[in-house]
């Protein structure tokens, strides 16, 4: 479990197939301290949560199922991306964004980028489906970063990237048609469910 805060943004260093199903593996660049990292440790990558296979200094490796692939951008990752991190939470960490699973729930894409005072307003569209679960200043999880909702239409959602967060993710780059991992809120997820099963 995290909180969408993300901590450190690394680089792919390589992205190798593996396996006859179209499995990858990343090993990923950090300024984390790899050698305080365990075996099957969980770590956030841009919103999915993937498990570290292998360290060494300064990097982590992790294996990406053709499931996962399927489900969010990382089939487009090379040497060179850049990528948001965030190690799982503990208990008696402090909550800053919101409880983020690292369960990513579809692809969304950047529909329009305009600069508001500081802050770049991103108006994104997610897969029609999930227009339903995302409310007005509730909380959504784009690449790993949580943010709030500020407004809700029929086809997008806008959010407000503030410079820190332009700095400190790669939110502060994502362009028109940019392609993000989108994560809704677990709490919206738990109460659809809930009303089908009604």
């Amino acid at each position: 479990m995290f909180t969408g805060i993300v901590t450190d943004m690394g680089r792919v260093r390589t992205a190798d197939a593996r396996g006859a199903a179209g499995e990858r593996r990343l090993v990923i660049e950090t300024s984390f301290d790899t050698a305080a990292l365990a075996l099957g440790a969980s770590i956030a990558c841009s919103g999915p949560c993937l498990t570290v296979v292998e360290s060494g200094g300064g990097w982590f490796a992790v294996d990406v199922s053709a499931e996962t692939l399927r489900h969010t951008t990382i089939g487009a990752w090379a040497a060179g991306t850049r990528v948001n991190l965030e190690r799982s939470l503990k208990l008696g960490d402090e909550l800053g964004g919101h409880l983020v699973m690292g369960h990513v729930d579809g692809v969304a894409r950047v529909a329009k980028v305009a600069r508001e005072g500081e802050s770049l307003r991103l108006d994104v569209a997610p897969p029609l489906a999930l227009m339903p679960l995302i409310a007005p200043k509730g909380s959504v999880c784009l690449d790993g970063v949580s943010l709030t909702v500020n407004e809700v239409g029929a086809e997008a959602l806008a959010v407000n990237i503030i410079p820190h967060t332009q700095h400190a993710t790669t939110l502060g780059a994502a362009g028109p048609g940019a392609a993000l991992n989108l994560e809704i809120d677990v709490l919206a997820r738990y109460v659809a469910r809930l009303q089908e099963a009604s």
